[in-house]
């Protein structure tokens, strides 16, 4: 929690500073209370005393509640500009530092956690920077103030309100002992449910498609009910504090009066009255004394479960990501469009063996490399490594001459256009989807984008919608069809005129009039692009220049379709189980 405190900047410390003087003034003016309240006391003792002289006081006493009312209202507006100035850097913190993550670190914590990291764990913080600032500065202050205005009232009663305290601490001391480990565990069961929720949602179809509804719901039902009795065991252990401290505060005022009662009776004359008026002042500190350790106890309600999200917090920005790419290229290649793969290979994080083995091959600016192979051969990873969602293991690859650990990482990104194999679409417009990012080719303009369309044969259907390109485009892009969505995407990459298109199974949406038909038009529209496809259909690869045969991360065949449709074994099984030997020959 200390390492979240010290991301205040000096802003928010100066406004903590004048929280701490308004606190002081407000405890003051709650203290200074009972004094008047003796004087009460005391001119109710005088023979000839008249409303009046009780007037004052007692305007007095109204008059300071009213100030310490004004005070607590000030402090409260400070310290939530302080609470959300200091959650909002925090958040925009955590996000960016998640944005830089590669994919190995995702898969670490994965997207739900981080979903409920960047949202849950960080309004716990904001609830207790918020409340904790006024009562872990308030609580102290007022309880030691008060025993200082007690101390040398009467031992008996000082005695009475230390038992008072220490049972208080016992009873916290038990309770948050039991109850701190359960914070963790429900902070992670938020993780499995949220995971479960978005697991559904995004799974929808599938779900009704199968009849799983019953099976999904047990599976959110059991969840949900682990994470209800965790939450009822913490509650209702947390609900004992507020009984107890009760408890605690009537029977010290119980104790106080009790023992008042035997001074007062052992006591003679006017001496009994004066008793009476220390007991009724007594009394009020006292209380201070245990309202005051009373409020340190809220911040222990809200404590326990911030410092585990504090804590899961600073796990996301202490992970620096394992992929870091220098801020300055420096001199650029120059063989433009040129990619080269030189003794590849590539092992994931805590795998036993490698996913590819010693992947070589070169490609000129404009030529069309293919990968086939079965599924886990490895041809998405290879592909993965060129913009750097992974880093290789062993080997080079150079982009126009230069190694790509080299470039930055706006320098590496201009260069390449990406489309995976299920297409993303982010709300918004058919134009924002397409002018997505920044690109040597930003701002795109109609034009341009109308282009990038075409080429992706997506502009019959954008052109067939009423607003055109400015028609919406939901979250996800659920208002498309599956290819709609893909040449969508398509549409986005070739819109960035990049030097290299990398295409990870992007074919495989479309049929194969629209496949045949977007190749014709890549191959003579942007024939200066270097391409890659990562394909499942012969026929998405067979015009390439070069074609790589994958199996269990290794290369059984490099050349063209008809080198390899004559000599290699695996192409050819692929191949014949697709198309028959005449389309193969016309191909």
């Amino acid at each position: 929690m200390l390492k979240i405190i010290k991301k205040t900047n000096t802003k928010e410390r100066l406004l903590v500073l004048v929280s701490i003087a308004f606190i002081v003034l407000q405890v003051w003016l709650e203290l200074k209370i009972p004094d008047y309240m003796s004087e009460v006391t005391s001119q109710l003792q005088m023979p000839d005393t008249v409303i009046a002289d009780i007037m004052q006081p007692g305007m007095m006493m109204v008059l300071l509640s009213l100030l310490s009312f004004v005070s607590s209202v000030i402090v409260g507006y400070f310290v939530a500009r302080i609470a959300a100035s200091l959650t909002s850097r925090l958040r925009k913190e955590v996000y960016h530092r998640v944005m830089d993550y590669s994919t190995d670190e995702l898969h670490k914590f994965s997207i739900p956690s981080l979903i409920t990291r960047t949202t849950n764990d960080i309004t716990q913080i904001q609830q207790v920077v918020a409340m904790g600032l006024q009562v872990s500065i308030k609580g102290p202050i007022t309880a030691v103030w008060a025993i200082m205005k007690i101390a040398n009232k009467n031992w008996e009663w000082t005695v009475s309100t230390g038992v008072a305290v220490v049972v208080l601490l016992v009873m916290l001391t038990v309770i948050l002992t039991i109850v701190q480990p359960k914070f963790t565990v429900v902070q992670g069961l938020t993780d499995k449910l949220n995971s479960i929720t978005r697991e559904n949602l995004t799974g929808l179809r599938v779900v009704r498609a199968y009849n799983a509804d019953d099976y999904q719901n047990n599976k959110f039902n059991d969840a949900n009910e682990e994470m209800t009795k965790v939450n009822l065991f913490t509650n209702r252990m947390m609900a004992i504090m507020s009984p107890g401290m009760t408890l605690v505060s009537s029977g010290l005022t119980l104790a106080v009066y009790w023992i008042g009662a035997y001074l007062i009776d052992a006591a003679e004359g006017a001496m009994k009255i004066t008793l009476f008026s220390d007991m009724v002042v007594f009394s009020s500190y006292a209380m201070q004394v245990v309202m005051g350790f009373m409020l340190m106890t809220v911040i222990f309600l809200i404590l326990p479960r911030a410092t585990v999200s504090a804590r899961r917090i600073n796990e996301v920005l202490d992970m620096e990501p394992s992929i870091e790419f220098p801020k300055d290229s420096g001199n650029i290649g120059k063989n433009k469009g040129e990619i080269e793969f030189t003794n590849v290979s590539f092992t994931y994080p805590n795998a036993s063996e490698a996913v590819i083995k010693n992947i070589n091959f070169k490609a000129k600016k404009g030529d069309t490399i293919a990968f086939i192979g079965s599924t886990g051969s490895g041809k998405s990873t290879i592909v993965n490594l060129i913009p750097r969602f992974y880093d290789v293991t062993d080997g080079e690859i150079i982009i126009d001459g230069k190694n790509i650990q080299a470039y930055s990482h706006q320098d590496l990104n201009e260069r390449i256009g990406y489309i995976p194999q299920k297409a993303v679409l982010f709300s918004g417009t058919i134009r924002s989807n397409i002018d997505f990012g920044e690109s040597s080719a930003s701002p795109l303009n109609d034009e341009k984008i109308e282009r990038a369309l075409d080429i992706a044969q997506a502009k019959d259907f954008v052109d067939g919608k009423e607003e055109k390109l400015d028609s919406h485009v939901a979250q996800n892009g659920t208002n498309f069809s599956g290819g709609q969505k893909q040449r969508l995407a398509i549409a986005r990459a070739v819109a960035r005129e990049p030097e290299f298109l990398i295409f990870d199974d992007s074919f495989s949406a479309l049929d194969y009039k629209t496949d045949k038909k977007l190749r014709d038009v890549l191959a003579e529209k942007v024939a200066d692009t270097t391409k890659l496809i990562v394909a499942q259909r012969i026929s998405t690869i067979m015009d390439a220049d070069e074609i790589l045969v994958l199996d269990e991360g290794n290369v059984v065949g490099q050349g063209t379709h008809q080198s390899l449709l004559k000599n290699n074994r695996v192409y050819q099984e692929i191949a014949y189980s697709q198309l028959s030997k005449e389309e193969l020959a016309n191909g």
